[in-house]
């Protein structure tokens, strides 16, 4: 009888029994606490359920409550009854009732037998401590705290940002070096004895119970002043995520918890009912002699984590949306916008399908509905083409298309008239490929057969829409490849620019384009940009036409140059 065992119980007391029936069946004593919290009548029943098991004891009920003094207290009461009552016990392990023998207790006893003198607890000075969340590392000993964070959120937080005020600052006891580590620990009885007999244990019991989650620092920092050997390591296996929170076992991660080698793990899910009857099952086990070694399956929670925090590219529901801190890509493929480039070419959508091999739709943020391509009602995903369900979340339908599309790259019209919410979207992913022909939002309204006064009236609205759009293109946080060319400089030359696209999408083989679209009749426009002047509005946006901009001696639009290969 070299090895005691402390259960922490809060619920699940028939796993509890289970559990604690295995380890005396292994010639371990076992000290229970129960939390206050459990009633009485449950209690009792508890306890005349182990009655027949001399080496069973229940020690002071406590009210244990998440990051309060009373774990302590549970566990100090069970480790003093420990004692008094197991003579022979040589060191004693700290376990709750949802951990569970991963292997042999032989296993572990032999192996705490060949290192008498060693205390294993994890022990680590704040500046050393990497997994703290909330953003109390060394404020936790310095300020009080004793309000539930759990129960009393807002009081607690209050009273931390009044301390901070206040500039209040609580003295560390003199000698004591504040450590933190995780609660399960298995310490010698030298080593524990001398914590719970200490002359000034009721100075650093009294500083404790105002430390902010002490159960994680008390037996820390005082084994550090009492040990000749510690092992800065919890033999038990104990897997957070990135909030802090435990991670749970169940049935299919028996082969994760074999591969770790650990002796005790938790928390194990009081319905894993495979877990416990492989783990309890000593008939079945053959002793291993291995070093315990959680490292080996670091790697899987770690992938864990990154996929719970960051998931998959453009991936978003309801479990993980997006974060703008974790975003692991905002969009899951590259895609394509174009502004300016339908209203300049005709049927340009038809020329830009062939000419890419891409998937290319109309205006996706039209006013009346999504025009997909094809004029499809629905599309991958089920994704409508109503306007008003595109609208609710406008960011969401383009992230869902573009998921639900992955293989085929997505291309669409965009322009001033369009909905505008997923500017900035659209200039924060890298994945998006924008290319703008400013000022072509105005050839639409050329065209119109509408009274001047209410086209000039369109313009200016358009006009500014388009050039917040382009501050937002332009702006520094932009990580989209945009490219702007206002549109008289385009029809100067537009070979080069759209070859430059098409080989950008990279969707074929990359060729030399032997035609471009063809580009709609201008004859005019000139003289209707400086009829807008003329009106008071100044469409700067399209360059510099003049008023015979684009016509030639017998009214027709000029032939433009192409390079034919």
């Amino acid at each position: 009888m070299t090895l005691g065992v402390l259960m922490l119980v809060h619920t699940d007391l028939q796993r509890a029994e289970q559990v604690a029936r295995h380890w005396i069946a292994a010639g371990c004593p076992v000290v229970i606490h129960v939390d206050a919290a459990v009633d009485r009548q449950t209690f009792k029943a508890f306890k005349a359920n182990l009655s027949d098991a001399t080496l069973v004891r229940f020690c002071k009920r406590h009210k244990c409550e998440w990051g309060m003094w009373g774990l302590v207290a549970a566990s100090q009461s069970a480790a003093e009854l420990m004692l008094a009552s197991f003579e022979q016990v040589r060191h004693v392990f700290l376990a709750s009732g949802s951990c569970l023998p991963l292997r042999p207790v032989s296993e572990l006893t032999s192996y705490l037998d060949a290192r008498p003198r060693t205390d294993f607890i994890e022990s680590a000075t704040t500046a050393d401590v990497p997994w703290t969340v909330g953003g109390l590392e060394a404020e936790r000993f310095t300020l009080r705290f004793p309000f539930s964070w759990k129960k009393h959120r807002y009081i607690f937080d209050k009273y931390v940002n009044l301390q901070r005020r206040l500039g209040f600052k609580r003295s560390v006891p003199k000698g004591l070096v504040p450590h933190m580590g995780s609660q399960w620990w298995c310490l010698t009885r030298q080593t524990l004895s001398a914590i719970l007999q200490d002359p000034d244990r009721s100075t650093y019991d009294k500083y404790f119970r105002k430390v902010w989650i002490p159960d994680e620092s008390y037996f820390q920092s005082l084994a550090r002043l009492y040990s000749t050997s510690i092992e800065s390591r919890s033999l038990t296996l104990s897997k957070f995520d990135h909030q802090g929170k435990p991670h749970i076992f169940y049935d299919d991660h028996l082969q994760l918890l074999r591969r770790s080698d650990c002796f005790v793990a938790r928390k194990i899910w009081p319905r894993a009912d495979r877990l416990y009857q492989a783990f309890l099952d000593q008939a079945q086990r053959e002793p291993r002699h291995a070093e315990p070694n959680p490292a080996k399956i670091d790697r899987i929670f770690a992938k864990a984590v990154e996929r719970r925090t960051i998931g998959r590219a453009g991936l978003y529901m309801q479990s993980r949306f997006l974060d703008q801190y974790w975003e692991n890509g905002v969009s899951a493929a590259p895609y394509s916008v174009f502004q300016g480039f339908a209203e300049l070419f005709e049927d340009f959508d038809t020329w830009l399908t062939a000419a890419s091999g891409c998937q290319v739709h109309g205006h996706l943020f039209a006013p009346e509905r999504a025009e997909f391509a094809g004029g499809q009602k629905i599309i991958n995903g089920a994704l409508s083409d109503s306007a008003k369900l595109r609208d609710h979340n406008p960011q969401g339908f383009l992230t869902n298309l573009i998921w639900n599309t992955r293989g085929g790259r997505q291309c669409f019209q965009y322009g001033p008239s369009d909905l505008q919410a997923n500017n900035w979207f659209f200039a924060k992913d890298p994945n998006a490929q924008i290319s703008i022909i400013s000022g072509a939002w105005a050839i639409p309204l050329f065209k119109s057969n509408r009274n001047f006064a209410e086209i000039r009236k369109q313009a200016a609205k358009l006009q500014k829409i388009e050039t917040d759009f382009l501050d937002v293109m332009r702006s520094p946080w932009a990580k989209a490849r945009v490219r702007i060319w206002t549109m008289a400089e385009f029809i100067e030359a537009p070979m080069e620019p759209l070859q430059t696209v098409i080989d950008e999408i990279g969707k074929q083989t990359p060729r030399r384009l032997s035609e471009a679209p063809r580009m709609t009749d201008l004859t005019g426009f000139g003289q209707f940009l400086q009829n807008l002047k003329n009106q008071g509005m100044h469409p700067y946006l399209m360059g510099d036409f003049s008023v015979s901009s684009g016509e030639t001696s017998d009214g027709k639009p000029p032939r433009k140059p192409y390079l034919v290969q």
